[in-house]
């Protein structure tokens, strides 16, 4: 029988590092369609508030618009501020904006990039338990990269949790330290090193020099507090 020595040293086959280049050149393409994205679909919603307004005013008797009317209105006006705001968060977090050296407030980034995740939380039935202290400010050498590692860590925490579990998402100060954490209850090791989101977040962290605790259920990071 023959065998493989990638299989007997424990190295990736070709078929894998293939797939590895061929995934990262995929959601390389992510971050230009997003910006597109949020261009293009932002013209129009632009264009449904204005229209909205005109009709608005044609529906006016005596100033008024009839109450049997502005409840549609105000449910529509709503609805297009809603999946704008939608467009939003998500290129924040999907797009990369350097942003050079600087502080943050990483409450409310972690707050957001939970909102973000809100319907993968959701379909997965976490339970989502925060314990976030507020305007808790970090420092970092590129602070565009803050949102990267939050949603990172985030995406770490929900990916290793069963259905109906519970993660607990934290931002304290801790000896004149920013922290922020995430906690599964899958206290096994096995994903470590191995997951997408815990490679990227080491290389990352390593590179802005960030402070990281990544074991089994806890992923801790600890920023100059600013």
């Amino acid at each position: 029988m023959i065998t493989s020595t990638a299989a007997n040293s424990g190295a990736p086959s070709v078929r894998e590092g293939t797939d590895t280049v061929v995934d990262a050149a995929r959601y390389s393409t992510v971050p230009p369609l997003m910006d597109s994205l949020l261009h293009d679909v932002r013209n129009p919603l632009n264009a449904l508030s204005i229209h909205l307004e005109v009709l608005t005013e044609k529906l006016k008797v005596e100033g008024q618009v009839p109450p049997s009317q502005e409840k549609n209105l105000k449910s529509m006006r709503e609805q297009i501020q809603r999946v704008d705001g939608i467009l939003r968060r998500f290129a924040e977090f999907i797009v990369s904006r350097p942003g050079g050296a600087g502080d943050a407030d990483l409450t409310e980034t972690v707050t957001r990039a939970m909102d973000v995740l809100a319907h993968e939380s959701r379909k997965q039935r976490l339970q989502v338990r925060p314990s976030l202290a507020p305007g808790v400010r970090a420092r970092l050498s590129d602070i565009g990269e803050l949102g990267f590692l939050v949603l990172q860590a985030l995406t770490r925490g929900y990916g290793r949790s069963e259905p109906g579990s519970e993660v607990t998402v934290g931002v304290r100060i801790e000896e004149s330290r920013a922290v922020f954490e995430v906690v599964d209850v899958n206290t096994s090791p096995a994903l470590d090193g191995t997951s997408e989101s815990s490679a990227a977040l080491e290389l990352r962290c390593a590179q802005l020099g960030v402070d990281l605790h990544l074991r089994a259920g806890t992923c801790r990071m600890s920023f100059p507090l600013a």
